[in-house]
């Protein structure tokens, strides 16, 4: 049974939306708006939050810390029970975790239409997994849906874990591998859709495994990217300036910074031999991304242009990593190679 084009472009919106909620965290962390909403999925205890600090109680301060002491205790619970006792202690004695921010109107706003992206990502799956199961009722596709479907759910909670926690660094980092993962699937269900008749691309061997090399090295540098940020983020709460970052965070940054230089050696290789011989589309797209990454990579490093390069730096990873990922769903090895 061949998938309707109607139903191949609902799919197609809803990996936009998913694309749409990296955007908007991104927005969310280079705005500090991560504790816009003290609680989680309402805000402020509302489905549409206050514009102003008077229609907040007095003690709204104690009031959500309360609320986020418990949820940090049965987190750390959690931890404990399977085996992170360390971990669990170290958040419970973060004296960070427990620090509640004051009303702001705009980071309110903003990490709530955040919240709202994911709301409208997560239904839209949830109508294509209910459509794949009434009409297709294919059972590979309804199991795919369905654990992307879970997957949202534990990311949406995990969203709330962050915010529970103050930004505990490695949860945002947790909560980037599940963006990934979610990316992944669902890129796989479409090429899946829409493969049905169609030929793969032939690319010669050292190609095909020069692309997985990138993709794999790709996949790695956006938690190093994280990292990187983490760090600097402490840094500049600490009140060290930038001239002071680079020598700071240490190894992570120069190894960030050398894979960068080598993806873009593989890259132009691959980019180089693509274009004598088929021309692959998605290699060129690739070469592109990876260009408009390393510029915005060197503004973060080296010139004082935070904000939105910072989000542009990682749609542009994000998207890389898709593309590349779609082009090794759709690409087969040659069986005798002649390029």
């Amino acid at each position: 049974m061949e998938f309707s084009k109607r139903f191949i472009r609902f799919n197609w919106l809803v990996i936009i939306l998913i694309y749409l909620i990296v955007v908007a965290g991104s927005l969310v962390r280079i705005t500090g708006s991560g504790m816009g909403c003290p609680d989680w999925p309402k805000c402020f205890g509302a489905w549409i939050p206050p514009t102003e600090l008077s229609e907040l109680p007095a003690d709204y301060r104690e009031a959500f810390l309360l609320k986020r002491e418990k949820k940090v205790e049965k987190f750390c619970r959690f931890l404990n029970a399977i085996g992170m006792k360390e971990t669990a202690e170290r958040i419970q004695s973060d004296p960070t975790v427990y620090v509640e921010e004051a009303f702001n109107a705009r980071k309110t706003w903003t990490e709530y239409l955040n919240r709202l992206v994911g709301f409208a990502a997560g239904n839209a799956m949830l109508i294509a997994f209910v459509w794949m199961l009434v009409v297709y009722r294919k059972r590979k596709f309804v199991l795919l849906m369905l654990l992307n479907l879970i997957l949202m759910g534990i990311e949406g909670w995990f969203g709330s874990i962050v915010v529970a926690t103050n930004l505990v660094p490695w949860t945002i980092t947790v909560h980037l591998f599940l963006a990934l993962v979610i990316i992944g699937l669902q890129l796989y269900l479409l090429y899946s859709m829409s493969a049905s008749g169609k030929e793969k691309i032939s690319l010669a061997k050292p190609i095909r495994w020069t692309l997985l090399v990138i993709l794999a090295i790709t996949f790695y540098q956006m938690f190093l990217g994280t990292q990187v940020r983490e760090a600097i983020d402490a840094l500049v709460k600490q009140g060290f300036t930038r001239e002071q970052w680079i020598e700071r965070i240490g190894m992570d940054f120069f190894i960030h910074r050398s894979f960068s230089w080598l993806v873009l050696i593989l890259l132009g290789w691959m980019f180089w031999k693509n274009e004598k011989g088929i021309k692959y589309m998605k290699i060129r797209w690739a070469t592109g991304l990876l260009a408009l990454e390393l510029i915005t990579g060197v503004l973060l490093a080296y010139a004082d242009m935070p904000g939105l390069v910072q989000t542009s730096h990682l749609i542009f990873a994000s998207v890389l990593f898709g593309l590349l990922l779609f082009a090794s769903f759709e690409s087969k090895q040659e069986v005798s190679s002649s390029n």
